[in-house]
Parts: C-alpha cells; sequence; structure tokens
C-alpha cells in the first residue's frame, strides 16, 4: 500500500507510549484514524534505559494502533525528551556569491546546514535547528528573508542538543520493533504544535507539558519559538511521594492521585477520610484527603516553581518579552484537579488547559482530546511536515535534475520508501 497519506507519531513517554495514525481529510486537515496505547517499561525520566522492555512496549502500541485502523505502520516520527536535552542560541552568516539574485530557499539551507556542522560537547548532537530572526546586509528583525536582495544573510537560531547514546538508542528501539525511523523531534516543541494557536504563539506564550517522567517547557513569542527546556520532574514523583508518605504500594497512590488527588489543600475539611485495603490480610489505611493534598501541594509547587525560573531566565520580566497569552498546561499530569488556580496563584500568569483537538478535522471517530494525548498528535502533526518537505525537495529536484528519466523514477522510489 501507497504510505503517502498515512502519517504515525510514537511517544515514547515514562508512563505510556502511544502511536496515533493520522491521515488527512478532503479539506487538509489531519483525522486522527488509529490509536494504541501501552504500558511504558524500559523508560526513566523520558530516557531508554531497558532496550528490550521498550521494544516490547513499542510493539505492543503498534499493533494495537494497527488493528484499530486496519492499517499498516512503516515509519514514524519519534519524540524525545529527558534531563539531557539543553538549548543554546546562536548566530551564523553566510556571503552570498551573486547579490543581484534574490535570496531562496537554498540560501536559508546552506545557512541553517552551516549551524548543523557547529562543534558540540563530546557525546552531544544537534536535534532541532530553529530560525528566530534574520538581517540582511545588517537591516535587522526581518521574520521572512526570502525574495530580498542582500549579500550578507544572517540569522539568530535557537539549538536544541541532545545526547548522541539517547537518540541512537531510541532509534534502534524503533528499528528493532520493525518500523522505519521517518523523524526526531523535541517534545515540547510536538506538544506545542498540538495545543496552541497562532494567536498565542505571536501574543507570547509558555506551553508547559506535565508527562510521567519529565515537565517540559516551550517557550513562543512573536510566532517564534524561544526558549525550550526539559526538567526531569513530572508526574511519577507525585505518585512517589504518595506511596512513601502513606506508606502504601504504587498502584494504590496512583489511584488515589487520579481519584482524590488536588494541587490545594485548602478546600479539603479535616474530616474526609479515604479507607485503603490493607495488604494480604492487614487492616486497612485510612488517609485523610486534606493531607493527600499537602502531599501533592508540596511536590507541584517544587515543580512549578522550576519551570517559573526558567520563563524568568528567558526574559518574561521584561517588556517587551512579556508572554501575554500566559501559560497552557497539557499531558497527563494537568488533569490534576486545582492545578491551574494553583499555577495563577504561583506564577501571576493567565493560565489554561491545552486539548490536542484543536487543529484537528472535527468529525474525529477516535476521542484524542484528553491532554495526554498533545505530544502524540503533535507527532502526527510533524510527520505531515517532514513528508511535505520530502515532496518538495523532490519536486525541486527533479526540476534541476537533467539526469535520464528512469534515473528521477528511481530516486523518488527510494525516498518514499513505499
Amino acid at each position: 500500500m501507497e504510505q503517502k497519506n498515512i502519517f504515525v507519531g510514537l511517544d515514547i513517554g515514562t508512563t505510556k507510549i502511544v502511536a496515533l495514525i493520522g491521515s488527512l481529510n478532503e479539506y487538509g486537515k489531519l483525522k486522527i484514524i488509529g490509536i494504541g496505547k501501552s504500558k511504558s517499561l524500559g523508560v526513566h525520566r523520558g530516557v531508554v534505559n531497558n532496550i528490550t522492555q521498550t521494544i516490547q512496549s513499542i510493539q505492543a502500541a503498534v499493533n494495537e494502533a494497527e488493528l484499530s485502523s486496519s492499517e499498516k505502520i512503516d515509519k514514524v516520527v519519534v519524540g524525545i525528551a529527558g534531563q539531557h536535552i539543553r538549548s543554546l542560541q546562536h548566530s551564523d552568516y553566510i556571503t552570498r556569491i551573486n547579490s543581484d539574485t534574490v535570496i531562496n530557499n537554498d540560501d536559508l539551507d546552506k545557512l541553517i546546514n552551516q549551524v548543523h556542522k557547529l562543534v558540540m560537547l563530546p557525546g552531544e548532537e544537534i536535534i532541532h535547528v530553529l530560525p528566530q530572526d534574520y538581517k540582511v546586509d545588517g537591516q535587522a528583525e526581518i521574520k521572512e528573508p526570502i525574495g530580498m536582495f542582500g549579500g550578507r544573510l544572517e540569522a539568530n537560531f535557537h539549538v536544541v542538543v541532545g545526547q548522541v547514546s539517547s537518540i541512537k538508542n531510541i532509534a534502534r528501539c524503533i528499528k528493532s520493533a520493525g518500523i522505519d525511523f521517518e523523524g526526531i523531534t523535541l517534545e515540547p516543541i510536538a506538544s506545542s504544535d498540538a495545543v496552541l494557536s497562532q494567536e498565542e504563539k505571536e501574543a507570547g506564550v509558555a506551553l508547559i507539558d506535565i508527562g510521567g517522567g519529565t515537565t517540559d517547557l516551550a517557550i513562543f513569542k512573536d510566532g517564534i519559538i524561544r526558549h525550550t527546556s526539559v526538567i526531569p520532574f513530572g508526574g511519577n514523583v507525585i505518585t512517589d511521594d504518595i506511596k512513601e508518605g502513606c506508606s502504601i504500594i504504587e498502584k494504590q497512590a496512583e489511584l488515589l492521585k487520579i481519584k482524590f488527588g488536588s494541587a490545594w489543600p485548602g478546600e479539603n475539611k479535616e474530616n474526609e477520610i479515604v479507607s485503603i485495603p490493607g495488604l494480604r490480610g492487614r487492616d486497612p489505611k485510612e488517609i485523610t484527603l486534606k493531607n493527600l493534598s499537602k502531599i501533592i501541594h508540596a511536590r507541584v509547587v517544587e515543580i512549578i516553581e522550576q519551570v517559573y525560573i526558567e520563563i524568568k531566565n528567558y526574559g518574561h520580566e521584561e517588556q517587551k518579552k512579556k508572554l501575554i497569552a500566559g501559560i497552557v498546561l497539557t499531558g497527563g499530569g494537568s488533569q490534576l484537579k486545582h492545578l491551574k488556580q494553583l499555577v495563577e496563584y504561583i506564577t501571576g500568569m493567565d493560565t489554561r488547559l491545552g486539548h490536542p483537538s484543536e487543529h484537528l478535522a472535527g468529525n474525529n471517530s477516535i476521542d484524542i482530546s484528553s491532554p495526554m494525548y498533545a505530544t502524540a498528535v503533535g507527532l502526527v502533526m510533524n510527520s505531515t511536515k517532514i513528508r511535505k518537505n520530502t515532496i518538495n525537495n523532490e519536486e525541486s529536484f527533479e526540476e534541476n535534475s537533467s539526469e535520464p528519466n528512469d534515473e528521477k523514477k528511481q530516486y523518488k522510489r527510494k525516498n518514499f520508501n513505499s
């Protein structure tokens, strides 16, 4: 089957692995047609630490997605997170040979490829090179230089860097699960594609994606990504705290968090008590909801304060860099009761919950409006972009190519892998 119209995102998270299959409808809107979920074993704080278990979990999610959509998955775009991710600002320039011709895509590609050759620390490689703004012959603050005349093209870049070994481990797991690797995307960038509107990106917004193992941050202003960061804490540390604080097993702690948990201790009365069955013949444990929310509150405050430090590092307090649209919360951890109020209280910024159904076709038969699918939906959207660029590059290759016809066809076949 021709794979042109099937787009797959694979979110390898710390708590769950999600495979989503999407296709474009007649209006060019993305529609999710298949979903597969499995418990993630072998991933810790966003990083693979057990190859065999991760492969099994990926296969389970992929098989379920294939069954639910009756499509075959052969290549995926995958997300990357983890505490090894760092980002830096970098400026670079090229001098154009002929300044009498206008700047085109090739010039921009040349400049971006030059940044990709930057020497990183040993064991690191560049994942994304994201242009911020351009300068042409010293004229600053240009958003779109294509079509302009100029001899010197300069740009500021946001460069995202990760550990080579972590990227290779993810690639190996996917290959071993019998799937091709179409691309890799930083998870906060994927989530932001799924839940943020263009207006929010223009006005200035911070996306906080609270996953199981990590909390990811992406900051936009004037429509451009300005800052990214991965904080190595997420919903799982809250569960651990409940487990320790109440002396119960992990499964019970997770259930307590989801069913009765709240980030705001003030609202629980002293006499509200939940009874937890004891282990094999032991007496049940009684836990007050007030204590439960105190445990949760302490850890959530810590996570939000770390994120807020990052927002301040970006420069949110300067007038020009102010994030007018405030904060958007997404990810599984964002479903905690009263979290929105707590975030507003700590940061003083407007906050809303982000649902990934924003940019999808209206008649989705599969309900993926839960914030926990934000990254996976963003990865599917990313796959559509990658495929579009591949097709555009091929077309320009064919226009510029003077090779015999059958050579060209071969090139096209190789690229699609269909």
